[in-house]
């Protein structure tokens, strides 16, 4: 039993000791690019106003088109004030079974309380 047990470390010790291998340190690599400082100077401030190729903008370069509106502004708050004082604007749908608010609870009107 101590054979067979001393001969199965054995084996997992040569596998571990297999299995370890170092990085050698190779120093830092030699320069290998032909372009002078003279030649780089001029594709390093292109490339600085070019700006982020990879970013999120980059592909965005079509501004929208902002479109006048024909409602003038006295309407638009008329509006947001209806919408504002309608019973029931501030139930949300995932507050209910379904998502669907009841037909009963959009009718419903609320009162302010003293003090609140």
């Amino acid at each position: 039993m101590k054979t067979s047990n001393i001969l199965a470390a054995a084996a997992l010790s040569l596998l571990a000791a297999a299995g370890a291998h170092a990085e050698t340190y190779e120093g830092v690599q030699p320069l290998t690019s032909g372009y002078s400082r003279a030649d780089v100077a001029p594709q390093a401030a292109a490339a600085a106003r070019a700006g982020n190729e990879y970013s999120d903008a980059a592909s965005s370069t079509a501004a929208p088109t902002l479109t006048a509106s024909t409602t003038d502004r006295a309407t638009v708050r008329a509006q947001a004030v209806a919408a504002a004082h309608a019973p029931g604007q501030n139930l949300r749908p995932e507050t209910f079974a379904g998502s669907v608010i009841p037909a009963q609870a959009k009718g419903l009107t609320f009162t302010r309380q003293a003090g609140l």
